[in-house]
């Protein structure tokens, strides 16, 4: 079941920039530290970043670093992905997840996609070279 609603995704040229959202669908619940994921065509899921309850801390995949920006709206209980300078590899499904309780661990503990308790059902995003 959808629990996590993406949007945003599109086709895009290379050094373009696209801005991902994800916010809870249906049912209200809380969401704590939340999560991006991508699976290009052909490959394993993979982690791209992360961000705390409060948006005081972030993480990133070394691939994505410093061109993509997660960041969070607690009042509107939306996370955003903010992509520039994307590149041909940077096509995928990309997926948000979110933890449904506090475990209270660093912001480094959430690579894992096993650890989070609510996913996105994904959303395309292709970089055209």
């Amino acid at each position: 079941q959808v629990q996590l609603v993406e949007s945003g995704g599109g086709l895009v040229q290379a050094g373009g920039s696209l801005r991902l959202s994800c916010a809870p669908s249906g049912r209200t619940f809380s969401t704590y530290t939340m999560g991006w994921f991508r699976q290009p065509p052909g490959k394993e899921r993979e982690f791209v970043a992360a961000i705390s309850v409060d948006g005081d801390s972030t993480n990133y995949a070394a691939s994505v670093k410093g061109r993509f920006t997660i960041s969070r709206d607690k009042a509107k209980n939306t996370v955003y992905l903010q992509m520039n300078s994307l590149k041909a590899e940077d096509t995928a499904v990309y997926y948000c997840a979110a933890e449904g309780y506090p475990r209270y661990r660093g912001i480094y503990y959430y690579t894992d996609g096993g650890i989070y308790d609510y996913w996105g059902q994904g959303i395309q995003v292709t970089v055209s070279s």
